[in-house]
């Protein structure tokens, strides 16, 4: 979401200005006469939903052409990885394929870092790029793992260059127990965990019946995403369904700070949630969760665009 200046904000910022050029003019311009001004925080790129949505097409494709499913040790998951660090790597990020073994199949995590940044402090935004074996997964979690990409892409887009080291990742078989994230996590060395100043996970974002859940678990991160939700004038609330659920859980259980969002799953809305948010009580949040007809049809677009423009602005503001 792009926020205008106000036309009072802008001249005062044109008078402060001038004000500065007749200080410099009168006083000759001698060295530390004036102080020069402190640049603002670059402002966080408003996600294009359509270019979310256009990578869970592509996701949906995938998984018609490999049985119907993106699971671990599959060919539709394998694809879908390829997929996504093409994207990446046509975008200057630096990636690695990480493999490790569930179930006697091969699976992968995706790592991507963007160069620059204090390598000393790293900000994580993960997701897993994984399916039940029953369907497609596009709302899980197509919905997370596009919405991410496509925050990647916009800071290549931008030529972001925050103060943290930005590492963005996508997991394998989750749906199998965190194994993808916990082998990950299980692999840094007790420095390089310390070098992790937060994690933030977006497992299904885009439910089709949604709530608007934040990961009440750091409160740092917990209010900067209830901040960007206020000023667009949506309530939230913790999140709870999913606590030790997602691929935050290795994170947090190695001390790192975590944070995320969720739009709901199996858990049944109620009538005061329906009030505030629309959609249909004594509904499921996603009807099909871990079913087949998780398709490109079973996404909310307003949930996506909300959530995908929350994900790049608690990047860029907790980056900063």
């Amino acid at each position: 979401m792009k926020f205008s200046v106000s036309g009072r904000a802008a001249a005062v910022c044109a008078a402060a200005s001038a004000l500065s050029a007749v200080m410099l003019l009168t006083n000759g311009a001698t060295a530390g006469a004036v102080s020069a001004p402190t640049p603002s925080a670059v402002a966080a790129p408003d996600i294009s939903v359509a270019n979310v949505k256009a990578h869970l097409a592509q996701l949906q494709s995938i998984a018609t052409a490999n049985g119907g499913n993106r699971a671990h040790g599959s060919a539709g998951y394998k694809a879908s990885l390829d997929y996504v660090k093409a994207k990446l790597d046509a975008a200057g990020f630096t990636t690695t394929v990480q493999q490790f073994t569930s179930s006697g199949r091969t699976g992968y995590n995706l790592i991507a870092d963007w160069p620059g940044g204090d390598a000393n402090r790293v900000l994580m935004a993960g997701s897993h790029l994984d399916s039940v074996s029953a369907g497609p997964g596009i709302n899980d979690n197509g919905s997370g793992s596009a919405a991410i990409l496509e925050t990647a892409l916009a800071v290549s887009r931008a030529g972001y260059q925050p103060a943290k080291h930005l590492r963005f990742a996508w997991w394998g078989a989750e749906e199998l127990g965190m194994v993808g994230s916990r082998s990950y996590v299980n692999g840094l060395s007790s420095t390089n965990r310390s070098k992790i100043s937060g994690y933030l996970n977006f497992d299904m974002i885009g439910s089709p019946n949604p709530g608007y859940f934040v990961y009440d678990d750091d409160p740092t991160i917990q209010k900067t995403f209830q901040d960007y939700f206020t000023g667009l004038g949506v309530s939230t609330e913790p999140e709870t369904e999913g606590d030790g659920r997602s691929d935050h859980a290795p994170f947090k259980n190695a001390g790192v700070p975590v944070g995320g969002l969720f739009s709901g799953a199996d858990y049944i809305k109620t009538a005061a949630q329906a009030s505030k948010w629309g959609g249909t009580s004594g509904r499921a949040f996603d009807a099909c969760y871990h079913s087949s007809c998780d398709k490109a049809s079973n996404i909310n677009d307003t949930a996506l665009d909300r959530n995908g423009d929350a994900i790049a602005y608690a990047v860029w503001k907790l980056s900063s």
